[in-house]
């Protein structure tokens, strides 16, 4: 028997797999009492429209607050990092190490509790400044490493001829490598401001008031009210509504990256 009658075989058989689970799903399924559990529509007209003008709101103005001042502290660290002053690269190396080791729930946890236990003091802004900072903290260091393989991308022939129109290393590193490097990254930074967006939902763990939840939050505290899982299935269609545009973006980014790479 031929190779390509074989493949065809084959790809026949699995076919027919996938349609026998798929019609055995559809006609053993109880969708009344799926209906009634995931999909109750009285339950998600109760929780409008505070779904979306209170937790919606929230999580998309943490994610652009964490990501803000991550990128800052990022661009810094990663300037830093390629530094000819060694203890300056130290100093970032170890930064960067150390958060992209620890899970950013026990960071979180960290600022939230453990320096107002150590120090006496609490970061501004309560338990959701406390939560931010550790995100900005987290997530500097990897947009950190992100930038800095930007910043090394840039061809070094471009650099020199920078240098030979005698531009000083900060206004060459300004006007000619940042440039180039910010339009290098925006694609992982974009996949970062994704991860961030569903991160945010960690900040949860230190307490909210009801005016500062994010779509997590809310989703558990009506879970609780409701005793369905209804309002998780609401706030994870919200969060596919905000992420997916996003993540089509960063493959959009990256298919025009290659191209222009192509050329």
């Amino acid at each position: 028997m031929k190779r390509v009658v074989k493949r065809r075989i084959r790809d026949g058989v699995l076919y027919a797999v996938l349609a026998g689970v798929i019609i055995a799903a559809i006609a053993f399924a109880d969708w009344g009492t799926i209906h009634s559990n995931f999909f109750n529509w009285g339950i998600v007209k109760q929780l409008w429209p505070d779904l979306v003008t209170t937790a919606a709101v929230n999580t998309i103005k943490y994610t652009a607050i964490a990501f803000a001042g991550g990128l800052v502290l990022a661009l810094v660290l990663a300037l830093m990092r390629l530094s000819p002053i060694p203890p300056y690269r130290w100093i970032s190396t170890v930064y960067i190490e150390v958060f992209r080791g620890l899970p950013a729930l026990v960071t979180i946890i960290l600022f939230g509790f453990g320096f107002s236990l150590a120090f006496g003091w609490n970061p501004p802004g309560g338990v959701v400044g406390a939560g931010l900072l550790a995100l900005v903290v987290t997530y500097s260091a990897y947009m950190a490493e992100t930038l800095r393989a930007g910043l090394q991308a840039v061809p070094a022939g471009q650099l020199e001829a920078a240098r030979s129109l005698g531009m000083g290393g900060l206004h060459t590193m300004a006007s000619v490598q940042l440039p180039q490097a910010i339009r290098i990254v925006i694609p992982p930074l974009t996949n970062e401001f994704v991860l961030l967006l569903k991160d945010t939902a960690l900040i949860s763990v230190l307490g909210m008031q009801y005016n500062q939840v994010d779509l997590t939050q809310f989703g558990r505290n009506n879970l609780t009210t409701y005793v369905s899982p209804t309002p998780l299935i609401a706030i994870a269609a919200v969060y596919l509504v905000i992420s997916i545009p996003l993540t089509q973006l960063v493959a959009w980014l990256e298919r025009r990256q290659q191209r222009a790479v192509a050329r």
